[in-house]
């Protein structure tokens, strides 16, 4: 049976995703900062009549990384599909954001799927298979003001995909940048923009 692994699982486009997969019979290994709602999302996904692994994981945190990865590929293999999905928005501009915030954002939207692809890279070189989809955004093909260090990480995470798609091509592995606009999820908690500002 498929199996995809997922970051940032439990809530938006990470769980819809989780979801989409699971009803299409792929096994999940998925991560999420919260356990009961990992607890939840794996009730969900069980209904689906696949097996699933959640586990707690801070994709900022290169150990914890390294143990989602490990239980992955004892509980699955090597995964179909690897989704990095997991990551924060803070709405700022780059002259007026507070110190830490780019360094903040580097951990969590680009760092967090550096390291998990890494751990994976040797096994899906080795079988010449796996897709590797990094969740992107319109922010790393075009700034705007209040985007801040928030597309700067987005730009480089672009840019960490179009190397690994080069890198990659000889072994067959597919890499995709998914690039959508604003969407109704839990990282744009607490903005005043109208929900029809979104997807």
């Amino acid at each position: 049976m498929k199996a995809v692994v997922i970051t940032g699982a439990t809530k938006g486009i990470g769980k819809a995703t989780a979801l989409k997969f699971a009803g299409e019979g792929y096994n999940v290994a998925a991560c999420g900062r919260n356990e009961s709602e990992l607890e939840t999302l794996k009730a969900a996904l069980l209904k689906c009549k696949v097996e699933v692994l959640t586990q707690v994981c801070d994709v900022t945190d290169k150990t914890q990384l390294k143990a989602f990865a490990e239980n992955s590929l004892k509980a699955f293999g090597t995964p179909d599909v690897l989704i990095n999905n997991a990551g924060i928005f803070i709405p700022a501009q780059l002259t007026t954001e507070e110190d830490g915030t780019l360094e903040h954002l580097m951990n969590v939207n680009l760092y967090s799927a550096y390291h998990l692809t890494r751990h994976f890279l040797p096994q899906m070189m080795e079988h010449k298979k796996g897709h590797i989809v990094n969740m992107c955004s319109v922010a790393s093909v075009k700034a705007y003001p209040s985007g801040g260090s928030y597309a700067v990480t987005k730009f480089a995470l672009l840019g960490l995909t179009k190397s690994l798609r080069e890198e990659l091509k000889p072994y067959g592995i597919k890499v995709t940048a998914v690039m959508p606009g604003a969407t109704f999820t839990h990282s744009w908690q607490g903005t005043h923009l109208p929900q029809e500002r979104f997807m």
